[in-house]
This record gives C-alpha cells, structure tokens and sequence, in this order.
C-alpha cells in the first residue's frame, strides 16, 4: 500500500490484493456479512465506553477506535469486490441521492436549528 491517501478504488484494490494473495480468498459473501457485523459491534463496544456510559471493565482491552473502524471499511470493501460494486460510484450516487432528497430537510429541522 503506498503512504499516499488511498482512493476508494485503489482501496478496494489493495483489500482485494491482500485477499486474493495474503488471504488465500475470498470468504463467502454471507460470511463476510457476519463479520461486517461482528466489526461494527467493536466498533459499538469503543464507541458505548468511550463516549456513552458504559465504563470499561478493569483489565480489558480497550481497543482502537480508529483500527475497529477500519476493519468495518476493510470488510465492506471485500464485500463490494465480490458483489461487483464499484464504491466510488455508489457513494458518488449516494451522496447525490441524498443532496436531491434532503437539500432542505436538514437545515428546516427545528430539532437541528436550536436558534429558531
């Protein structure tokens, strides 16, 4: 992986270089979708103790909220190469979704605008 930022593309690349060669392959997209799940709940257990009010207990491992966030992209970029899903477009797509959808929803919010 080079020091430079990582595209999206070149993201998806890279996870796709370590799975196909690191990796020995691919896990079966259902798989994938449970470990999806199982790093989003990390990265819920540091964000519950770190920001909410949970309390960590004594002795645990605390975690890294930045690396736990990074398995959560790592897994959802493994998941759009073996789906075919190119990321850059569909965030591009999606962010545009949402620009049309809610271009006013948000700044028309009273819970959002505590000045009005």
């Amino acid at each position: 992986m080079a020091e430079n930022d990582l595209t999206i593309n070149g993201l998806q690349q890279t996870v796709d270089d370590w799975i196909c060669g690191i990796g020995n392959g691919y896990f079966a997209p259902l798989t994938n979708m449970a470990v999806l799940a199982e790093e989003v709940g990390e990265v819920a257990r540091v964000m519950a103790r770190d920001y909410g009010e949970q309390s960590w207990r004594e002795g645990a491992d605390r975690g890294d909220l930045g690396d736990e966030l990074a398995d959560v992209v790592w897994v959802v970029a493994a998941i759009a190469n073996q789906t075919g899903i190119d990321l850059n477009e569909a965030i591009r797509k999606n962010v545009d979704k949402k620009t049309r959808r809610d271009k006013m929803r948000h700044k028309n919010n009273p819970k959002l605008n505590k000045s009005k």
